[in-house]
């Protein structure tokens, strides 16, 4: 198996080539991120697009678009930092370099919440209005986006050996991400581990709460009931694919996965958004 293959063997697939970057005019350029920029373009034509659909201005978009690139951008960036501070402390300048991947997308996800709240005061438009126009869009991104951690090799579960089991060479893997587990069933005279491709059920998960709220979007009663669900969908899947993987943030002291720990708030809030609408409609 070449340093740059990736195969899923009990699938049948295998790729020969996957690199991790290109280079133009000389300059290096991580997949990733582009992989990443598309993804939040694409999210952001589907947003405009439905804008025009509900009897919106589309360019409120397009210039929201501008700040979501920068700011979810710094927020991913700072989540990944805060939670990875260890690998950080002792060279404060490798946290401006993100080409080798280290973002998370709940600081994405934060990040782009905190923009358009501020976006929202600015503009005068409803802020649930707003989230519930971005939420498919910001789906479409995670769906991308996820894509990007294929190419860098990262975001993979533990050892599995069922239909989408995933071998990734050692040599282009972070070794901290190898627990005993996984080197356990490394092949002896062999440079590779076979792992669960996380990074793929939650891409599929996304796609399924993508369809739900696509189809669901012409019949919903509230204004944010479509963040509500998002929260209620998306919550559910990363709790439990956050718990096969090995390269898990964790909570300071507690030792806990802030992403599990975040996905059930997310369901609990969502829920709590459905229960109290709902209950107040009834009421008046």
């Amino acid at each position: 198996m070449s340093d740059y293959s990736i195969s899923f063997p009990n699938l049948g697939i295998y790729l020969d080539y996957v690199p991790k970057s290109f280079e133009v005019f000389g300059f290096k350029v991580a997949l990733y991120g582009v992989i990443i920029g598309i993804g939040m373009f694409l999210g952001l034509c589907y947003a405009a697009r439905e804008a025009k659909r509900t009897g919106q201005n589309p360019d409120d978009y397009w210039d929201l678009f501008l700040y979501l690139m920068v700011f979810s951008l710094i927020g991913a960036r700072i989540y990944y930092v805060i939670f990875s501070w260890d690998m950080y402390k002792g060279d404060l300048l490798s946290i401006l370099n993100v080409r080798n991947g280290g973002l998370a997308i709940y600081g994405g996800v934060i990040g782009g919440a905190i923009t358009i709240y501020f976006y929202s005061k600015k503009k005068k438009i409803p802020f649930l209005q707003l989230t519930d126009t971005v939420i498919p869009g910001l789906l479409i991104g995670q769906i991308m986006g996820r894509y990007g951690n294929f190419t860098n090799r990262e975001a993979f579960g533990g050892y599995c050996d069922g239909l989408f089991a995933m071998r990734l060479p050692v040599a282009m893997v972070n070794r901290s991400q190898i627990t005993e587990d996984i080197a356990m069933h490394m092949v002896e005279g062999t440079n590779y581990i076979q792992v669960h491709p996380t990074f793929l059920y939650e891409s599929l998960w996304n796609l399924c709460v993508l369809i739900f709220l696509l189809v669901y979007r012409k019949n919903k009663k509230f204004q944010g009931e479509l963040t509500a669900l998002y929260f209620i969908g998306y919550g559910i899947g990363r709790a439990w694919i956050e718990g096969l993987r090995t390269d898990q943030l964790l909570l300071p002291f507690v030792g806990l996965p802030v992403s599990q720990v975040l996905a059930v708030i997310l369901i609990i809030v969502g829920t709590t958004m459905i229960v109290w609408r709902r209950k107040r409609k009834n009421v008046s």
